[in-house]
């Protein structure tokens, strides 16, 4: 018996190879990436890239795995390492410490990666990053909106042009409309309406729910699950 024993029993060795043998990149580790991170180095990742210039703040401990009352100030990439290693000691992880735009976008793509996660709240660096990922055939998906939502059973895996009640999937969706990609890219978003307050508010249970649909959108094209 071995930490994926039970990984093993449900999907087989070939495909528990597949996932070791993968190398992932998620784009921003907050409530959304930080549990898509965590659940694909318990899937059996070995090899992920993790990407955010953020410090960790009180305000990140509802929904952040690396988020603690001890780890504030500290940076979210260089806790979020120690916490996957934890998980598994012999995994590799490159970080990135940088916020992400046009000016260093090509950094990331010279990196070696087949499949990546945009998890991050920037709309401009949403867009570059998508289009990079479709133009180097790069396998992603990408989360929509999780603040003002309550019901975690809202969120599904679908296309950008399927999506509604979501004012980021709205802004994305008439971007890549008229990218003529609309039918090129795959989001985790919800169908709850936006609950309407002056500030953005959040329950741990929407972004870690966003989290490990992402990852399993991921997991399940690495092993041929879905086409």
């Amino acid at each position: 018996m071995n930490e994926f024993s039970r990984i093993e029993e449900l999907i087989g060795i070939n495909n528990l190879n597949k996932i070791n043998e993968s190398r992932v990149l998620v784009l921003g580790v907050g409530g959304v990436g930080s549990v898509c991170a965590t659940t694909l180095i318990r899937c059996g990742i070995k090899n992920i890239i993790i990407i955010d210039n953020d410090n960790i703040d009180i305000t990140n401990i509802n929904r952040q795995v690396m988020a603690f009352s001890d780890t504030i100030g500290m940076k979210k990439i260089d806790v979020l390492e120690k916490y996957l290693k934890k998980i598994n000691p012999n995994i590799n992880v490159i970080k990135i410490d940088k916020y992400i735009d046009q000016n260093n976008i090509d950094e990331i793509f010279n990196l070696d990666f087949k499949y990546a996660i945009d998890a991050c709240d920037s709309i401009n660096t949403k867009e570059i990053f998508i289009k990079k990922c479709i133009d180097n055939n790069k396998v992603f998906i990408s989360c929509m909106g999780t603040a003002n939502k309550m019901d975690p059973e809202k969120l599904k895996i679908m296309r950008i042009d399927k999506t509604e009640y979501d004012p980021l999937s709205k802004k994305i969706r008439k971007w890549a409309r008229d990218q003529n990609l609309d039918k090129k890219i795959y989001v985790v978003s919800s169908s709850e309406k936006v609950i309407k307050k002056d500030k953005l508010g959040t329950m741990s249970f929407v972004p870690n729910t966003a989290g490990i649909l992402c990852a399993k959108y991921i997991i399940d094209k690495i092993i041929n699950k879905i086409d």
